[in-house]
């Protein structure tokens, strides 16, 4: 299956990878990655992480094309957990078209040729799709879902909303975590999670809030994914809400190829970065690194359904 990227991710993936970080004593999980954009084939990736303790790896869909190519990937390497969803920023742009009012009109990294309007009944077909591939035993959450009002304008919230709504549904009737794309929509996000009725597990990935939220996320048991922003010198709100959640609540991720940590920010993130952000994560709650990372591998299994 060919890799689908925009100029974003071809920039990003020319720069030299990072050396490998010392491995991990205690095996954990990349709770969400992308490898179709990333540069290495797949058995490399798997391989390259499992050689410093990263295993499983979650392969994470943003709309339908990427969704099937998580599902099979999965299904051909046991390593490879998949999620399936159509990510918040795909919802405005099969309802209105791309370059629509409220519709970010540039290259994305996962946007190919601009695309006609379909309206809702093209959602529609988008999410019986969605729905279909949940179903497998391959599919161990329904994400990235959620909420970006970070580059959807306000024509396209009612969109995102609506998508949203529907991939909670679809969470619950196959008994799938929620994996939660959340940016700029915080109370939204927690608003559409109360009147719909959350998962059993509703995981923030990439977790974005602060310790204010943190606690929220903690009261209601949600999971808060952690990426490699964590380890940014700009980044103390999140190192604070680290610090808060729960370590039976917390799992790691890279993201990648974004949010490459540091000392490598800028240059192509992949799963094998993972031990740098649990690195950073310990040292944000004051904990050794294998009694965290031994945490996060049991959430990773519990919140995924393979306990």
């Amino acid at each position: 299956m060919g890799k689908r990227s925009g100029s974003a991710v071809r920039n990003r993936n020319a720069q030299t990878p990072p050396e490998p970080p010392e491995p991990l004593r205690v095996a954990v999980g990349d709770s969400h990655t992308h490898m179709d954009m990333q540069t290495p084939d797949v058995p490399e990736i798997i391989a390259a992480a499992e050689a410093v303790g990263v295993t499983p790896l979650m392969q994470v869909g943003v709309d339908v094309s990427s969704s099937r190519w998580a599902a099979g990937i999965a299904a051909e390497h046991p390593s490879v957990w998949a999620a399936a969803a159509l990510h918040p920023n795909e919802a405005p742009r099969i309802v209105h078209g791309d370059g629509a009012p409220g519709v970010e009109a540039d290259d994305t990294d996962w946007a190919g040729k601009a695309r006609p309007p379909r309206g809702l009944a093209g959602l529609e077909d988008a999410l019986a799709e969605i729905d279909r591939l949940a179903a497998l035993p391959q599919v161990r959450a329904v994400g990235e879902t959620g909420l970006d009002y970070y580059r959807t304008g306000a024509e396209g919230v009612a969109a995102q909303q609506e998508s949203f709504r529907r991939h909670i549904a679809i969470a619950k009737r196959h008994g799938r975590a929620l994996m939660i794309h959340d940016r700029d929509a915080h109370e939204d996000v927690l608003r559409v999670l109360a009147e719909e009725g959350a998962p059993e597990a509703v995981v923030f990935h990439c977790f974005s809030g602060d310790a204010e939220m943190a606690k929220i996320c903690a009261d209601n048991g949600y999971f808060m994914s952690f990426a490699g922003n964590v380890t940014f010198a700009s980044a103390d709100q999140l190192r604070e809400a680290a610090a808060l959640a729960p370590p039976e609540l917390l799992l790691v991720e890279t993201d990648a190829p974004f949010l490459t940590p540091k000392p490598y920010r800028g240059r192509p993130n992949a799963p094998y970065l993972v031990p740098y952000t649990l690195r950073a994560l310990a040292a944000a709650k004051g904990l050794p690194e294998d009694e965290l990372a031994a945490a996060v591998a049991a959430n990773g299994r519990r919140a995924f359904g393979l306990d």
